[in-house]
């Protein structure tokens, strides 16, 4: 008869226990991996709704309707960061790339320059979303930017709306930030992200200006490129400002911009 009070019975039970549970864990996650893939493809979706203003915070959508939406008024591309042009179509689906996943993988990325976003690698090739393109690189009416930084307890992940001009913000989100409830949090509140709205990215030359300050920024007329700090959030309000200068850049978006700026077209 087995002995269920022995130390060896014991340590083999717990040790039973562990590997069923973490066959149960396993499979679980294996058999739902599509579908939470599914739902971070339509977030992030939403996400450049929101920074388009084609959506607002509070709207209660559907999946579907998110989708729907998506489909109808934005356009996929992506673009070499080296040169500002578009990726010749058909050698990667738009659509299913993943940048941030392109950005970990040696072969699809290479190290960035030193940055005060402290960005540590580029994809060679980036996803920006053509908004009112109707499925075509031209006569779009903004365009919506991945970017991305260090703050104060990770990364900010986040999308920024430029109008055609290539230079008038039209909005900007956070979706994904570890920033502290309250204080470095507030960049995912509506109320602050309303705020780059109007404010203009680059100055008389095409240099990124825009930034934050602290205290009160004047509206967009009157204070074009600075934008209210978040109150107890120096190191957050720094690195957002790093962020969207890097991403302006020669090295981040800057070459594209200046495409589009110019009429360029592939």
């Amino acid at each position: 008869m087995t002995n269920t009070e022995s130390t060896r019975y014991t340590i083999l039970f717990a040790a039973l226990v562990c590997v069923v549970c973490a066959l149960v864990v396993a499979t679980s996650a294996v058999g739902l991996r599509s579908r939470q893939e599914a739902n971070q493809l339509v977030f992030r979706q939403k996400n450049v709704l929101l920074a388009a203003g084609l959506v607002k915070p509070d709207d209660a959508l559907t999946d579907a309707e998110v989708r729907q939406r998506f489909d109808r008024d934005i356009t996929v591309r992506l673009v070499d960061l080296a040169t500002g042009e578009y990726m010749a179509d058909g050698r990667i689906d738009p659509n299913s790339y993943d940048q941030r996943r392109a950005r970990s993988d040696p072969a699809l990325s290479r190290a960035a320059p030193p940055n005060g976003a402290k960005v540590a690698r580029l994809p060679n090739y980036a996803a920006i979303y053509l908004v009112g393109a109707a499925g075509k690189d031209e006569g779009f009416e903004q365009v919506v930017l991945p970017i991305e930084g260090i703050g104060m307890w990770g990364t900010l992940y986040g999308f920024l709306a430029l109008d055609r001009d290539g230079r008038t913000v039209r909005g900007l989100t956070f979706y994904d930030q570890k920033e502290t409830p309250g204080l470095g949090g507030e960049i995912a509140s509506p109320r602050w992200q309303a705020l780059w709205a109007g404010r203009q990215a680059f100055d008389a030359n095409w240099e990124p200006k825009l930034t934050m300050i602290k205290g009160n920024a004047g509206p967009p007329a009157q204070d074009p490129h600075r934008v209210d700090a978040i109150s107890g959030a120096t190191i957050t309000s720094n690195g957002v400002a790093k962020l969207v200068e890097f991403w302006l850049s020669p090295d981040g978006y800057g070459r594209y911009l200046k495409r589009i700026r110019d009429g360029g077209r592939n």
